[in-house]
């Protein structure tokens, strides 16, 4: 008969990802895992299969958290202005308390190898190519773009916005805000 799970894979799945949000993926040990999923390492095997298990079900778990902000893109009628809302509303998202943590996806990118789970780059790279759908759906609101200026300025956007996402673990606010107005006055 098999053991009856005492967790909620949801409820352990999303206190994976502020760890791995926090201290990034090579930095997170299995131990690291037990201690913050309050599981062991049997649970987690038995239910994510692996620490990469566990940070593919994590990165799922920061879209769906995300989705705040993306719907809120999504639903725009405003083209570049609702561009550039979405800059300013993932600053104040990536906020925990005084820190800001940047984005999940941008601080595992930076830390992808040649050794890195071809399961995982995809997963990254999936995300940030629904973002860079989401920028180029509403740069197709502005009348002035032709189909080849829509795609160069929703790269130019997607490339920001990794920078931005670096950029706000370090920089203040009015720093920050200097590179947004700098971006949008580009497009």
């Amino acid at each position: 008969m098999a053991r009856k799970k005492e967790y909620i894979e949801e409820e352990v799945i999303e206190k994976a990802m502020a760890l791995f949000w926090r201290k990034g993926y090579e930095t997170t040990s299995m131990m690291m895992l037990e201690k913050e999923m309050g599981i062991n390492k049997f649970s987690i095997y038995s239910s994510f299969g692996s620490k990469d298990g566990v940070f593919i079900e994590s990165i799922k778990c920061y879209k769906q958290k995300l989705r705040q902000v993306t719907d809120k893109l999504k639903a725009s009628s405003n083209g570049i202005t609702g561009l550039k809302q979405y800059f300013y509303d993932f600053i104040e998202f990536s906020k925990d308390s005084t820190l800001r943590k940047g984005c999940l996806v941008t601080n595992s990118v930076n830390e992808l190898n040649e050794d890195t789970n071809p399961k995982i780059k995809e997963e990254l790279s999936k995300f940030t190519n629904t973002i860079r759908s989401l920028f180029a759906n509403n740069l197709q609101q502005e009348v002035s773009f032709n189909n080849s200026e829509i795609e160069e300025k929703a790269d130019y956007l997607i490339i920001s916005m990794f920078g931005l996402a670096s950029a706000s673990r370090v920089f203040n606010d009015q720093q920050l805000n200097n590179y947004i107005e700098n971006i949008f006055k580009s497009i």
